[in-house]
């Protein structure tokens, strides 16, 4: 059986729900750390990957060298007027979080929203 990895979705700034979500992706990998994982950060969430704002960059980076893409919506980006050089590095700039969603959901990926 292949598996077709998970998307978790962020949108809000509380870094408690942050944080639960980050731990979410951790405990997965742990369990099952051959299958892809794509975080997409939108709305209040983007300051989880604003690098002067992140008061968790450092496990947002971890979770990027154990392979798991982290991707922002660039249309929240230019609403809250951020620029790419700002975001913690290697984040991914995605058009829309919403089109990045379906898009791996029709690629067969499951959707978790912590």
């Amino acid at each position: 059986m292949i598996e077709q990895g998970v998307v978790f979705h962020i949108n809000e700034s509380s870094v408690q729900k942050q944080r639960s979500a980050l731990k979410n992706i951790e405990n997965l990998r742990t369990e099952m750390p051959e299958i892809p994982v794509e975080l997409v950060v939108q709305g209040d969430a983007i300051t989880l990957v604003v690098d002067r704002e992140s008061s968790l960059k450092s496990e947002v980076k971890m979770l990027q060298s154990q392979g798991v893409v982290v991707a922002v919506c660039h249309n929240t980006m230019r609403g809250k007027g951020i620029d790419e050089t700002e975001l913690v590095g290697g984040v991914k700039i995605v058009p829309s979080a919403v089109g990045e969603l379906v898009r791996r959901q029709q690629q067969g990926m499951a959707y978790i929203k912590p």
